[in-house]
């Protein structure tokens, strides 16, 4: 599904304050892989998450993407991917704290072309049982927990139904019991058939995945299979 080869990214290229965040990195993930991506703070492990999610581009190297390349796409077709193809689930939730949990997982859907409003609000709300958080569907994100916030963050990601979900570091705010809970809700959606990739800096939260790639000083130094 994913098959990156010799990227690289150089943030300020050229000048005194560049950067090498990614070096020479090959990786493969193949379709239905859950898989965690581990490195210290600065290790390359976000950069790395970005370029596999269309939200950053490699300065050399190539990215293909259910075998099409999409190292040298243009800004819309990149997101046009992203909103179809790729859920993201961030450590900081990226909710709208003054919208509801159900106005949030609606609005990936406004993107679409020929969705009406009740079908959105019907795809929202059964999405959000899904993730157990129906009950407070009306609540504003503000008066969630940390918990109840990431359900939401996972709905939002799923909503649109995508074939790869992307979490960076989606348990570190939360506690060992609420992140064991919203791993078994990951590790459920990939038995569903989901490729989910979550990068951690959790050894306990890794293991709890199929696979885990090491990366550090931006290059993939060993990949562990359970």
């Amino acid at each position: 599904m994913v098959e990156l080869k010799n990227i690289e990214r150089i943030y300020n290229k050229g000048t005194p304050d560049e950067v090498k965040a990614l070096d020479d990195v090959t990786l493969h993930i193949e379709k239905g892989e859950l898989i965690s991506i581990m490195g210290i703070s600065g290790s390359g492990k976000s950069t790395l998450l970005h370029i596999i999610g269309c939200l950053d581009k490699p300065t050399a190297g190539t990215y293909e993407l259910n075998g099409e390349d999409i190292s040298r796409k243009y800004s819309d077709t990149l997101s046009r991917i992203r909103n179809e193809k790729i859920g993201f689930v961030l450590q900081d939730y990226g909710l709208i704290e003054d919208k509801t949990a159900l106005e949030n997982v609606m609005y990936p859907l406004a993107f679409k072309s020929g969705v009406s409003y009740k079908q959105m609000k019907g795809r929202a709300e059964n999405t959000l049982d899904m993730v157990g958080i129906t009950d407070n569907k009306r609540k504003n994100v503000s008066k969630l927990s940390g918990g109840q916030k990431q359900r939401v963050a996972i709905a939002r990601a799923i909503v649109t139904d995508p074939a790869l979900i992307l979490c960076d570091e989606p348990t570190a705010a939360l506690d060992h019991k609420t992140a064991d809970k919203i791993m078994d809700l990951l590790i459920s959606l990939n038995k569903s058939g989901k490729t989910v990739i979550i990068v951690t800096h959790d050894k306990r939260i890794a293991d709890m995945c199929k696979r885990t790639v090491y990366i550090s000083d931006g290059r993939i130094s060993e990949s562990d299979d359970k």
